[in-house]
């Protein structure tokens, strides 16, 4: 599935009009394309400079800072949605930041590649580490400092107290409600407290 059809199955769950920050927000396309598809209005959080640069180019408003240092400068419910898509596996307190999540937004969505897709299961029963388009890189030059699965997801949800609202897999433009975990390259979580 590539990055145009993630976003707009993502886009989809957002509300129209929503105040939106994207955590973790790349060159800020998720929140370009919310802005003029779904009259959205927020922030994107980064930390690369050319990215940055990349979103006040897109007309997206962007603070520069490093995730793993929290969302203390945001007060609880600050947003409507807080999106963070294919960051947590980057992140090294991907618990606090779950957390944080839906503290700041109302309502949180998570998506991030699922390393139990059945693909990758095989490409480990064969003795190697999976290379996919959803997990492209070599062991030794991933930026993933972690894996999951959509089903470890869940159960990290439900151990920090959070409310499931919705989940799903999306797998070639198709959203895949039977057996996510096995069928689906990108896991989807919509969270709140």
């Amino acid at each position: 599935m590539s990055s145009i059809q993630i976003q707009k199955a993502l886009a989809e769950l957002v509300p129209l009009g929503s105040r939106v920050l994207d955590l973790g927000c790349g060159d800020g396309a998720m929140l370009a394309y919310l802005q003029h598809t779904r009259h959205c209005t927020g922030y994107g959080i980064e930390i690369d400079d050319g990215n940055v640069q990349a979103c006040v180019s897109r007309g997206v408003n962007v603070i520069q800072l490093n995730l793993d240092e929290g969302l203390s400068i945001f007060e609880d419910s600050s947003f409507d949605v807080v999106l963070q898509i294919d960051t947590l596996q980057h992140l090294r307190n991907a618990e606090v930041m779950l957390r944080e999540t839906v503290r700041v937004g109302r309502v949180g969505i998570v998506a991030f590649p699922n390393f139990a897709h059945w693909p990758n299961r095989f490409s480990v029963l064969r003795g190697h580490m999976p290379v996919t388009k959803r997990l492209p890189y070599q062991w030794y030059d991933t930026p993933n400092i972690r894996v999951g699965t959509h089903a470890d997801l869940g159960v990290l949800a439900r151990n920090n107290g959070l409310q499931v609202l919705d989940n799903f897999g999306l797998q070639n433009s198709n959203t895949v409600r039977f057996m996510p975990n096995l069928f689906a390259g990108t896991s989807v979580y919509k969270l709140s407290r």
